[in-house]
């Protein structure tokens, strides 16, 4: 199983991941750590785990919105269309993968609570 190593707020962590999704884990590692960076330039450096907690609150946040959008985009013409069908397909692959996201989100701080 392919690893990746992931840089969040200055800290390296290795994910393993499924083979060919290197690029996308390296992305999203990159969104999380510019979130990250975001509530350390605002709170300061409260800790690893507290920051990762808030990222992933935050980018859950922002899942849920785009879900509720994509509810009422479906429900505001009359009957399902092929594009409708298409944003349903897309938002049960994007929940997964943020609920596969915040189980190693939750990890990794678990991991750093316990090594602090």
């Amino acid at each position: 199983m392919p690893q990746v190593a992931l840089t969040i707020n200055g800290r390296s962590y290795q994910v393993a991941c499924d083979a060919g999704q290197e690029d996308r884990i390296r992305q999203l590692g990159e969104y999380i750590d510019g979130k990250v960076g975001e509530f350390a330039k605002s709170w300061g450096q409260i800790g690893d785990a507290r920051l990762i907690l808030m990222a992933g609150l935050v980018i859950t946040d922002e899942l849920a919105e785009a879900t509720e959008s994509l509810r009422r985009e479906r429900n505001r013409g009359n009957g399902a269309t092929v594009e409708q069908d298409r944003f349903a397909a897309t938002e049960s692959v994007l929940a997964a993968g943020i609920e596969s996201l915040a189980a190693r989100i939750e990890a990794v701080a678990l991991r750093l609570e316990s090594t602090t």
